[in-house]
């Protein structure tokens, strides 16, 4: 940021009006910085659970479709219904549980602090100390 020069018949006053003018306006530019980048990265993260969903409809529904089958399949070959039923169900549960681990995982991994504003108010921190000495 720029610094103003100070005339040398400008009063303490001045100097104090214009510092607080300056950080004022300061403040206001960083809470737009920082709605902007939360903005953007919200905007990613629901456009990714978004297909997520859609995604996981669709394999749920193919997903059915193959339980049954192998069910049938377990059933003709000698099990008792209930016995393949059961069988499936827990391996289908076990996967699900793996990928709901990897979802999780994935979600954790999001930064979604705004890396950039916080980097610009220690910046503006640090000007704001110079300017008061």
């Amino acid at each position: 940021m720029q610094q103003p020069q100070a005339k040398p018949d400008r009063s303490l006053g001045e100097l104090f009006g214009d510092l607080t003018k300056d950080t004022a306006t300061l403040v206001r530019q960083e809470v737009q910085l920082a709605t902007a980048e939360m903005t953007q990265k919200a905007g990613a993260v629901g456009k990714d659970v978004g297909f997520l969903a859609i995604g996981g409809a669709v394999a749920y529904a193919g997903l059915l479709a193959i339980i049954a089958a192998i069910i049938i399949l377990l059933a003709t070959i000698g099990l008792p219904w209930w016995l393949a039923a059961l069988l499936v169900g827990l391996v289908v549960a076990g996967i699900g549980y793996f990928l709901i681990q990897q979802g999780l995982t994935a979600l954790r991994r999001t930064n979604l602090a705004p890396r950039q504003t916080m980097q610009t108010l220690k910046e503006d921190a640090e000007w704001i100390k110079e300017q008061k000495q």
